[in-house]
């Protein structure tokens, strides 16, 4: 009965969330379409900011099984890199993922956009490792701190891309993935 009042809630408030944002959700709107109470919702997660780190957790865990489940296809970590990163603004660019991951998460959790990108930059990492392995990732700067950059990149490709058409009438997300892609060769070794 537990995990399916937390399912609920979590249901309950993503769909708010994304549709209102946060700041708009009402706890008592929220509680009352899952058919529970507010002190359910306080039980479960401490509060509405609770409720959203559960969600913000979910979407990750969602986004980040699918990006795994394309670099395991993938034997050369370019070629994963490339279509993680394609998949990765893709996914994100979603509205429900950019009013959530984007707009919610870092104005109101304490870490910020941390809780929604800490699983993605620690597999960005050990592609990156593994391709330094290979020799088929430049070994110039650490897997790390090149995860950080090139999810940071893709973050704000994702946002730009969600934002609408640019000014010659062409879709942003065409765009975007191909400087992704840009972004992702210029990780090769120079030779």
């Amino acid at each position: 009965m537990i995990d399916v009042t937390r399912a609920s809630l979590i249901a309950a408030a993503r769909t708010a969330f994304a549709r209102d944002g946060y700041a708009a959700t009402s706890m008592d709107a929220l509680t009352a379409a899952a058919g529970l109470t507010r002190g359910a919702l306080y039980h479960h997660f401490g509060g509405k900011e609770g409720l959203l780190r559960a969600v913000v957790s979910g979407i990750d865990g969602e986004i980040d099984a699918e990006l795994l489940a394309i670099s395991d296809a993938e034997p050369r970590a370019g070629d994963a890199l490339r279509k993680r990163s394609r998949a990765y603004i893709t996914r994100t660019s979603a509205p429900e993922v950019q009013q959530i991951l984007f707009h919610d998460a870092p104005a109101v959790l304490r870490e910020g956009g941390d809780v929604a990108s800490r699983s993605c930059v620690d597999s960005i990492a050990k592609i990156i490792e593994s391709g330094q392995a290979t020799g088929e990732i430049s070994a110039g700067a650490s897997p790390r701190s090149l995860a950080i950059a090139l999810h940071g990149a893709l973050s704000d490709l994702s946002r730009w891309s969600s934002e609408g058409d640019t000014a010659h009438g062409e879709g942003r997300l065409e765009e975007a993935l191909a400087a992704s892609d840009v972004l992702v060769v210029a990780l090769s070794p120079r030779s």
